[in-house]
């Protein structure tokens, strides 16, 4: 999709930038009008009209897997033990509480977090659609306009992953009292409001509504036709859950006799605008059938790890040069897209038992470029003429990335998201000195809000916290 917010001509001189590949080159002169880039120049002294971006210069990370909300669960649920499915009951729990407005609040101060971290655009994963026992709002996509709201006070560009969710396990049962606000009924009904959501968010050229199809959990078979006929005429991305937990997959085999993979290949959903999102426990047939489809992946290593997912194989889904292979945060455990490239590669490494499986360009690419394909953005991702202008700068001197100079490998192997200094989103600036410039109090907010939707003080309570405000040992 190509989009542009009409910005003035301005230039940045970047001290070194990263070209793709291997290629770091110095004194890098990138031009841009309309927030596009013009042309990109290296070796260049710095023009006093420049902007000058220090360290070492990256283009936009995209974070191509978000549930925006799951952000007020971090450090609450680590005490004692659990599984996936434990702590997804304590999520469900949280999403009764959220309302339109501190939606829009909640999504300015993750998104905030997001930019910080040098993320220019996000997929958010959407399904919060309704009022708490699934009742309609008057607006029925206000949840989903609040979310576009906290995108643009943030400044990051925003894939909404709008999911269609309507049931509660993979032999069609219905949705429990907790996931009642996620429903729409039927497939047609949520292509009706989907279609809605798109026709009003259509004045905002950061904004670009897609699909999803919550997992084989979630949409039984039947409802799955109106949403891949509503992506498909939309030319829209289309993302789905899938194979993220061995009990998922045993459900599958048990009702359908195949893999989620397999299903979802049976009725349709693999295609070229389609991601598969974790593909944890994916068989060789199901590689093979990602492949053949054009399906890309994305991976969320942080949440994979937390929940106890498990280890995918990175070296199996890459092993086609044309996979689109992703990254996102997820639950928000963290948001370090720097984190989530470099754990692809070391829980390989930790799999087979040996290193320099996945070279640190490929993951730095699926950071930038292949994240902003998998959410519909071709014209960003890269440093060159006709892209979006997205400048991430990282700082080269800080303790965790001295020493390692302008390489790749110091940005995918030693730096973090505290290193990003600088963020520069379709030619305006959102991050200066490591400041936001629009949400500069988001810590703030966050707190604020996690307070107030836990039901606890969590700045001075050390004990696990419970969605209704009580303390217990595992809230997991």
């Amino acid at each position: 999709m190509s989009r542009t917010s009409g910005r003035d001509h301005r230039s940045w001189w970047c001290e070194h930038a990263w070209l793709g590949g291997d290629d770091v080159r110095a004194g890098v002169l990138v031009t841009a009008r309309g927030g596009r880039i013009t042309e990109v120049l290296d070796d260049v002294p710095c023009p006093v009209e420049a902007s000058v971006l220090r360290g070492l210069v990256v283009p936009g990370l995209a974070n191509a897997h978000s549930h925006l909300f799951h952000r007020l669960l971090r450090s609450h649920t680590q005490r004692g033990h659990g599984s996936f499915w434990s702590w997804r009951d304590v999520m469900y729990a949280v999403a009764q509480r959220i309302s339109p407005d501190q939606y829009i609040e909640l999504a300015a101060a993750v998104y905030a977090e997001m930019a910080l971290a040098g993320i220019t655009v996000v997929g958010e994963f959407h399904y919060l659609h309704h009022d708490v026992g699934g009742s309609r709002y008057v607006e029925p996509n206000v949840m989903g306009v609040a979310v576009a709201e906290g995108s643009a006070r943030a400044g990051i560009r925003l894939t909404m992953l709008d999911t269609c969710y309507l049931s509660s396990a993979v032999d069609g049962s219905p949705l429990n009292d907790q996931q009642r606000r996620f429903g729409d009924g039927s497939g047609e009904a949520w292509a009706e409001r989907v279609e809605s959501l798109a026709a009003t968010l259509a004045h905002r050229p950061d904004v670009l509504v897609a699909a999803a199809v919550h997992s084989v959990r979630g949409v039984p078979t039947g409802h799955l036709g109106p949403v891949v006929r509503w992506a498909e005429a939309a030319g829209a991305p289309l993302h789905v859950h899938s194979s993220e937990q061995i009990a998922e997959v045993e459900q599958c085999l048990a009702v359908h006799g195949c893999t989620p993979t397999a299903l979802l290949r049976d009725f349709g959903v693999l295609g070229p605008r389609t991601t598969a999102v974790h593909a944890t426990h994916v068989t060789a047939a199901d590689v093979a059938d990602l492949h053949a489809s054009g399906t890309g992946v994305c991976w969320c290593p942080t949440t994979e790890r937390d929940l106890g997912d498990g280890i995918g194989p990175a070296s199996d889904l890459l092993a086609d040069p044309g996979c689109t292979f992703s990254l996102g945060s997820d639950s928000h455990a963290v948001i370090d897209l720097f984190e989530e490239a470099r754990a692809v590669e070391l829980h390989e490494r930790l799999r087979l038992e040996r290193r320099g499986i996945i070279p640190a360009a490929r993951m730095l690419t699926s950071a930038t470029a292949d994240g902003h394909r998998a959410l519909g953005w071709t014209d960003a991702g890269s440093l060159r003429p006709g892209q979006l202008a997205d400048l991430v700068a990282i700082d080269l001197g800080s303790v965790r990335t001295a020493g390692g100079g302008p390489r790749v490998e110091t940005a995918v192997f030693a730096a973090g998201a505290a290193d990003v200094t600088d963020v520069v989103i379709a030619g305006r600036q959102v991050v200066a000195d490591r400041r936001h410039l629009t949400v500069p109090d988001s810590a703030a907010r966050l707190e604020a809000l996690t307070s107030e939707l836990l039901g606890t003080d969590v700045r001075s309570s050390g004990r696990a916290v419970t969605p209704t405000g009580r303390s217990s040992a595992s809230s997991r």
